[in-house]
């Protein structure tokens, strides 16, 4: 504390020394702003067209700034009657140098946004602007849209299951918004397509994150994964399930909280076989499937709770995140967990997942040139995001000075009195009018909370993952006099808590319940649903509202007889809505006076988060642009942090304090030691989240590899060259590996390898050599011999179809051969931790496996297209149909060729060609024991070859 005192007497605070830089550009903004008020609107256009003209002819955008800012503020007053704070200036400007800027709630960072968006949208290579959630991105970018538009810049919006060629066109724009996962998943989409034409992300040149704490530091532990379905037995989970279900703690196994892990005791294991009647459970390599299954089926018993960590929902399992308290639809726990939870609550079990394609967003948002952030609470993770993204955070002052009282921890010894002090602070707030905001960490602990306050008969809201649809509504009202509102963490980002209420809330509701009286004549309309798309997006234009409605329903464009019907309706809608605004207005701000006298919104806490941030974010909604509030956190020696983290010393403090049962101690002193305790935490899941990361970096290098690879495959106009190449270098590693410059040849073997990719011919060469000696002549004459061979087949085929061919057959083998590398490295993964008990770092184990088995992946890669090339030939329609019902290998269709110009045909794969037998018996799953007796799994023993 007096460090950073001195820091800031000194001038050597690098926020500090950030600030004075920026506030010497605001006066510049300033001056020409006052400038820009006296010009029309035509003028304003012009300059934006000089600046984006500048911008693309190479000028520094550092040197466009001032102009550029004071166009914005002036844009963005005339056209959505918002104008920027001075606060909001300085926000922009550490977006546009690369940083993160930590604005509290209510400073408006969406508008923040446009500064450092429209500045660099100039250049014309495309901005992204990250939200937390589908709802934001669309109303961020419907909200500021007239700023860009006026501007003559386009915007873009991503969201799931929207047409491709609609989200082809949201990437062109030269704005671009949408959700971290949408960015995600569309860029390793676009590193599966089979033509170049199917990609639909241009550039990772400049990113916005909103909400950055959320995306980049909560959600960096979970990749992002396409996956299809593998061949798993999901009984196995049922029946691991069953054994888990009777298994005790202490006796057959132990758990770590701190670590969620459980580990079986020797008893345990011995229980665990003589319920299957399987000896050797946990030894038998064929076995180990179900004894992996048993261990998670522990975990879902013991570690995750119903109405916790997940809740179940129309006969699912939906994880609840545990920093937001939303839903995550569509989400699954991987390696087998979220199997095991569905077998513990008894629903339908969903077969395990193989990977196809995954990133984390750690590595996808580090392949920005220029990453920036904004949050309201960032400087706990100031070190993560330095040292992980080199991202600075810079701490922008409010536009009101901050009144809101934070006072000390309340302690009591257990749940029960901690909860009862709650509810009898929650009551006076409510006898005297203020509104309450009552945070928890869990949906369990929300609803504890309503139960007694139900009890008490205090009317109140509870908003948890269980109550989601209502997130905004509850959240934007919950500063009426005498409202209580019970939320599980800070759910309802995106929406302000205004003293008084929202007025825009309340005028939707009454504009839904008194609906003025239109004429629905046109056929394809819904009126609820207008309505509700009207409430949706009410700060648009009336043509705005109608050209979005008419393209998100996709019915028929602007300038038809539906667009001026809607375009009508919208604007008499709009009218009868600013008519209740005005009233509701007049009605809140009177209320809003009210509240205030009375200390404002007082925040109470019923437990303290792992992480400090979570807790600032509750305190957060109290207190915002200069309003009275309090905030409280209520805690018992009981709560998760303290019993795991802090207890032993929180309790020597309290016993010194002379602490009884059944009273509370309130001390700075305590809250400072909690304080410490959370930062424990938040350094533990630092250390696992670099842990993950320097993995993963590990796969990101090979990806980066396989993906560059794809995309020469993808744009090279000279493929069959690249072909060529392939098999050129498949021959000369052929050579070298069988005649080593020291030790013996092998010309039998090498001859057998030649003869199973080339077929007959150039193997004779090679058979002849018993030494180095002549190789290089050997290999110049397999050389023109193959490629005599490969120059006639591209004749055979056609150039056009043979280059077809050639893209088709090396992304083929290479996506087939990445998918099955993926799965290696997962399994990889998650043995290599024991290579500890050998005194060897497990992660320079795992960069030397990984190294070889993406080395054998490569090789396999180009022997198998060059097996596969010399094996296609060309058939006919007529062929085609004549032969099918007798023929032994495999016709396909290459994408882009029409069946009249003839296909190629794919021979069976193998040395001599010869037909595989016909497999009769029931279906051998991947991860099954071989049933050649081996002890392997399938896949990894005669599954290789299927």
């Amino acid at each position: 504390m007096i460090w950073n005192k001195l820091k800031k007497a000194l001038g050597l605070d690098p926020n500090e020394r950030a600030l004075r830089k920026y506030e010497a550009v605001v006066e510049q903004i300033n001056e020409l702003s006052e400038e820009l008020e006296a010009r029309g609107e035509d003028e304003l256009r012009a300059m934006g067209v000089r600046l984006r003209e500048r911008a693309r002819d190479g000028e520094d955008l550092a040197d466009l700034l001032v102009e550029v800012f004071a166009l914005v503020r002036e844009v963005s007053r005339r056209t959505i009657g918002l104008r920027h704070y001075d606060v909001q200036l300085i926000g922009g400007m550490a977006l546009h140098d690369g940083r993160i800027a930590e604005m509290r709630t209510g400073e408006g960072k969406t508008l923040v946004a446009t500064l450092a968006v429209v500045l660099n949208a100039l250049s014309g290579e495309g901005v992204h602007l990250i939200t937390v959630n589908d709802y934001l991105a669309k109303r961020d970018a419907a909200w500021m849209a007239p700023i860009y538009n006026f501007l003559g810049l386009s915007v873009g919006v991503i969201y799931p299951y929207m047409p491709p060629e609609e989200r082809y066109e949201a990437y062109r724009a030269d704005i671009t918004y949408g959700t971290n996962s949408e960015f995600g998943f569309d860029y390793l989409r676009d590193n599966m397509v089979m033509h170049a034409q199917q990609m639909v992300q241009r550039s990772h040149a400049y990113c916005i994150v909103d909400e950055v704490d959320s995306i980049l530091v909560d959600e960096a532990r979970t990749p992002l994964i396409i996956s299809g379905p593998s061949d798993d037995n999901v009984e196995l989970y049922v029946k691991a399930d069953g054994v888990a279900r009777q298994l005790t703690e202490g006796s057959d196994y132990g758990k770590d909280e701190k670590e969620r892990n459980v580990a079986l005791t020797e008893a345990g294991i011995q229980r665990c076989e003589d319920i299957l009647k399987m000896p050797g459970l946990f030894s038998d390599a064929a076995k180990s499937e179900l004894a992996h299954r048993i261990v998670q089926a522990l975990k879902a018993h013991r570690l995750f709770q119903r109405d916790v960590d997940y809740v179940v929902k129309d006969g699912e399992i939906v994880i609840v995140d545990e920093f937001t308290g939303r839903l995550m639809v569509g989400r699954r726990y991987s390696d087998g967990l979220h199997q095991a939870i569905e077998a513990k609550e008894r629903v339908k079990v969903g077969r395990e997942s193989q990977t196809l394609a995954t990133i984390t967003l750690q590595n996808y948002f580090r392949m920005y040139r220029k990453l920036a952030g904004m949050t309201g609470t960032a400087a706990t993770e100031a070190e993560e995001f330095k040292e992980i993204y080199g991202l600075q955070v810079v701490t922008i002052p409010t536009h009101r000075q901050m009144v809101r009282q934070d006072f000390p921890d309340v302690i009591y010894g257990t749940t029960l009195e901690k909860f009862g002090a709650v509810a009898d602070d929650v009551e006076e707030c409510h006898k005297r009018g203020q509104p309450v905001l009552v945070g928890t960490t869990s949906i369990e602990n929300s609803e504890r909370v309503s139960k007694l306050l139900k009890a008490r008969k205090i009317p109140h809201q509870v908003l948890n993952a269980k109550h989601h649809e209502k997130e905004a509504h509850i959240v934007a009202q919950a500063g009426h006099l005498g409202a209580v509102t019970v939320a599980t963490n800070m759910a309802g980002r995106g929406t302000d808590i205004m003293l008084g209420g929202n007025p825009e809330f309340l005028a939707r509701e009454r504009l839904l319940s008194d609906r003025p009286s239109l004429d629905w004549t046109v056929k394809g309309l819904d009126e609820e649903d207008v309505y509700a798309y009207f409430v949706r997006y009410s700060n648009l234009q009336a043509e705005d509202l109608a050209r979005n409605y008419l393209r998100d329903r996709r019915l028929a464009g602007e300038g038809g007889s539906t667009f001026e019907f809607l375009s009508g309706v919208f604007g008499r809608i709009k009218k009868a809505y600013e008519t209740h605004l005005e009233v509701f207005r007049s009605d809140c701000q009177g209320e809003h006076d009210k509240v205030a006298a009375l200390g404002g919104l007082a925040i109470i806490g019923t437990e303290r988060h792992e992480s400090r941030r979570i807790d600032n974010q509750l305190r957060g909604r109290s207190g915002r642009q200069g309003d009275a509030g309090m905030s409280r956190f209520y805690l018992s020696l009981e709560d998760n942090l303290l019993r795991l983290f802090g207890s032993e010393r929180i309790q020597g403090l309290m016993g010194r304090l002379g602490m009884r049962d059944g009273e509370a101690i309130e001390s700075g002193m305590l809250s400072k030691v909690i304080e410490s305790s959370q930062h424990k935490v938040e350094q533990m899941h630092f250390d696992i989240r670099k842990q993950l990361l320097a993995y993963d970096n590990v796969m990101n290098r090979q990806r980066e590899a396989v993906y560059s690879e794809r995309q020469t495959i993808l744009n090279d106009g000279e493929i069959v060259d690249y072909g060529w190449g392939v098999i050129n270098g498949v021959i000369a590693e052929l050579l070298d590996r069988y005649f080593p410059e020291e030790g013996e040849p092998d010309a039998a073997r090498a001859a057998a390898r030649i003869r199973a990719i080339f077929g007959s011919g150039s193997d004779e060469l090679v058979a002849k050599l018993d030494s180095r000696e002549g190789l290089e002549l050997v290999r110049e004459e397999i050389v023109s011999f193959l490629k005599a061979r490969y120059d006639k087949k591209v004749e055979e085929l056609t150039p056009e179809i043979a280059q077809g061919l050639v893209r088709y057959v090396v992304l083929n083998t290479l996506d087939d051969a990445w998918r099955d590398h993926l799965l290696a490295m997962d399994e990889l993964r998650r043995g290599i931790g024991l290579r500890a008990i050998g005194q060897k770092d497990p992660l320079l184990e795992y960069q030397f496996e990984s190294y070889n088995l993406f080395q054998e992946m490569m090789l396999r890669v180009r022997e198998s297209f060059a097996e596969q090339f010399f094996r296609v030939r060309v058939v006919t329609e007529d062929e085609r149909h004549s032969k099918r019902h007798v023929s032994e290998g495999r016709d396909f269709q290459l994408p882009g060729f029409g069946p009249g110009a003839g296909t190629p045909e794919d021979l069976p794969r193998g040395g001599e060609g010869r037909p595989e037998p016909v497999r009769k018996g029931p279906r051998v799953g991947r991860n099954d024991p071989c049933p050649c007796g081996s002890g392997k799994k399938y896949k990894h023993c005669c599954g290789k070859a299927s």
